[in-house]
């Protein structure tokens, strides 16, 4: 047996025990991997494999906690049998399937497992794909007033990737990134990767504070920007045009390279711009298939700046984050014969319905959402912070995300979870949805 796995096993074994007890804290990795001798990549492993375990919950800033135990008091369970474990709900994934998926999927990948054709298919693809790639990915990600020349697109792993290798294009170790103080967390750890810093700027019900923005970099000059402003995660924010106007000004003015990140933006039915528009020369639009088709078998895509394509695509070479070509030739035969465009109109409509199910049974909280989005922000009653109702939720046995994962700045933690409503299939959604309203309702132990 693997060692990380044997460790898992006996910090297990503590939880079930008792000796490990709900909401407490786990050594950090580094420290625990110290202390009994081992790499810290196999305690990260270990502690990794906790969490898929679900009996640890990782919050970013703060560190690893023990779970709340499965089992609920009489009467808070999902289920109605008396004695029954709680129905398993994760509201953290956050992956939409539509129904029928792996039927549309499946004839586009036939031609490719031909002995003569995934010998190929099987290679990494260059930084920039082929001309059928990127014409077809053009066309996908045209909107009504912007539509990428081919020749600005690359292609990554996926759009975490492709996060990176902008983000490690522009920025050299020790620099400084301005991002919304509530952000995707894994732009976080990439950060980290990276040696940069992520420096938090205030957002408001529009989105991010052009103010925010030019004092940031009076401060300390920035070396550029990450921003989400189509559906910000976690928050579901779209920031109008006037905002995005501002913003374009300061970013224009101090001359700032922009990462912009459009991975939800599909479920914007009225294919509203990207900041792009505004700003071609600095920014550098993120976007990929994960959400659109399936987190299994995905490509990131990168539009650049024309005189930023080279740097760019050298960082995708250098970062081993290429394309698989496999993946790139599936994609292009998914959007050439209709099946992403199919699709993302399943998944808009499924987006629509599972929103109706948040205002249905959190309609009296304090939820910020958007009627498009496939998440919701949900600001806590004073009563509860977000480590507690986040262990409350996982003794009725949902997983939630706390707010603390997407808080920039460690000593600024919301009191609010993210509800991630994609993944669940609506039946365990609303019951879920039902408990967890129930449970806000309650004061904390």
């Amino acid at each position: 047996m693997d060692a990380y796995r044997r460790i898992a096993d006996r910090i297990a074994a503590d939880i079930t025990s008792g000796r490990l007890r709900p909401g407490e804290r786990l050594p950090p990795q580094r420290q625990f991997a110290r202390r009994h001798g081992i790499a810290a990549s196999t305690a990260e492993r270990a502690y990794g494999e906790l969490v898929r375990r679900g009996l640890v919950v990782g919050e970013v800033g703060r560190g690893t906690f023990v779970r709340a135990a499965d089992a609920a008091p009489a009467g808070r369970s999902l289920v109605e049998a008396v004695g029954t474990a709680p129905a398993k709900v994760n509201l953290e994934l956050n992956y939409p399937s539509a129904p029928g998926q792996s039927e549309l999927l499946g004839p586009a990948l036939a031609p490719l497992l031909r002995p003569d054709v995934l010998t190929d298919a099987l290679r990494s693809a260059p930084a920039d794909g082929t001309g059928a790639a990127r014409e077809a990915t053009a066309g996908l990600l045209a909107t009504r007033g912007w539509r990428p020349s081919p020749d600005q697109l690359l292609f990554t792993g996926n759009a975490r990737q492709a996060i990176a290798a902008a983000l490690a294009s522009l920025v050299r170790p020790g620099g400084r990134v301005g991002v919304e103080a509530l952000t995707y967390p894994l732009v976080k750890e990439i950060a980290g990767r990276l040696g940069v810093r992520l420096v938090p700027l205030d957002t408001d019900d529009g989105g991010l504070c052009a103010e925010a923005l030019a004092a940031a970099h009076r401060a300390a000059p920035l070396s550029a920007l990450y921003l989400q402003p189509t559906l910000h995660n976690p928050t579901s924010v779209t920031t109008g045009q006037a905002r995005r106007r501002q913003l374009a000004e300061v970013v224009a003015d101090l001359n700032l390279p922009v990462v912009e990140d459009r991975i939800w933006s599909f479920l914007d039915e009225a294919g509203g711009d990207p900041f792009a528009v505004l700003a071609p020369e600095l920014t550098h639009v993120v976007d990929g298939l994960s959400k659109r088709v399936a987190p299994g078998l995905t490509v990131g895509f990168l539009v650049v700046p024309p005189h930023r394509v080279e740097a760019v695509a050298a960082a995708v070479r250098s970062g081993g984050w290429s394309a698989g070509r496999f993946a790139l030739e599936a994609g292009v035969r998914w959007i050439g014969d209709g099946t992403v465009g199919r699709l993302v109109a399943a998944k808009r409509e499924d987006a629509a319905r599972r929103q109706q199910l948040v205002a249905e049974h959190l309609g009296g909280f304090r939820v910020r959402c958007d009627p498009r989005a496939y998440f919701a922000w949900w600001e806590l009653p004073a009563r509860w912070r977000a480590d507690t109702f986040t262990a409350a939720a996982a003794a009725h046995g949902i997983a939630v995300t706390p707010g603390t994962a997407f808080a920039v700045d460690p000593r600024r933690t919301p009191d609010a979870v993210r509800l991630g409503l994609a993944s669940a299939a609506p039946p365990d959604l609303e019951r879920a949805l039902r408990a967890l309203a129930s449970v806000a309702l309650r004061a904390p132990l």
